[in-house]
């Protein structure tokens, strides 16, 4: 291909020249302290925007719904206080079982689905309880009440997800990779902690099927 009929330019070879560059641009932000810092924020952010695409989603159904900013900032809370967590769980997974051998890849999948996912559930529902304002035991009641419709959606996503961020990816990436596939989590996530939030909650028809649409969705995972 050639500019002017004079200089040749090889797309291939301006492609490599871009991802080198942002090679160098992003190298920093997986260094040191800074890595806590991206995976904290990347965490934070992308789980606020799942809630943004989430309610975006009630507002075109519902044109008079108000969005709601303050639910929005309690998922970004949440959603950095999984950066931490995520990132030391992955350096312990990573320390206890070394390599890339498939079986040890599965066994990471494994830890990570057992012992890994029901924690993480588990601290998304009672921080958000408290940050609305409720105790500690009523988000655990919230937690156990939403818990399978959480765990078998959790288990149709990040076994699958897992396994190419443990045997394709850099551990400094693990938690990033994460938080990026979580937007579409997140906006899942954000529907299921308000579809029964507040006793003076009322759902319309578009609610219903909104639920609807999850409900099929599980089915189609779950088909005995």
């Amino acid at each position: 291909w050639t500019v002017g009929g004079s200089r040749r330019v090889m797309l291939p070879r301006v492609g490599k020249r871009f991802l080198v560059q942002m090679q160098h641009i992003l190298k920093p932000l997986f260094q040191g302290r800074n890595q806590l810092l991206t995976n904290t924020l990347s965490g934070g952010i992308l789980m606020g925007l799942g809630d943004i695409l989430q309610q975006s989603w009630k507002n075109f159904q519902n044109p008079d719904r108000v969005r709601d900013w303050r639910m929005t900032g309690r998922m970004f809370t949440v959603g950095c206080s999984f950066g931490p967590l995520l990132t030391y769980w992955y350096i312990w997974l990573d320390g206890v079982f070394v390599g890339k051998a498939l079986k040890t890849v599965g066994k990471k999948v494994l830890v990570d689905q057992v012992v890994a996912s029901p924690f993480m559930g588990l601290w998304y529902f009672v921080g958000m309880g408290l940050l609305e304002g409720h105790t500690l035991s009523e988000g655990w009641k919230e937690f156990t009440n939403k818990f399978w419709d959480l765990y078998k959606a959790d288990c149709c996503v990040w076994p699958p997800a897992q396994m190419i961020n443990f045997y394709f990816l850099p551990p400094k990436f693990r938690v990033v990779y994460i938080n990026v596939i979580t937007v579409g989590w997140d906006t899942y996530l954000s529907f299921l902690k308000h579809r029964v939030s507040q006793p003076h909650t009322r759902f319309n028809r578009n609610s219903a099927k909104f639920s609807l649409v999850f409900t099929i969705l599980k089915r189609m995972c779950f088909t005995y």
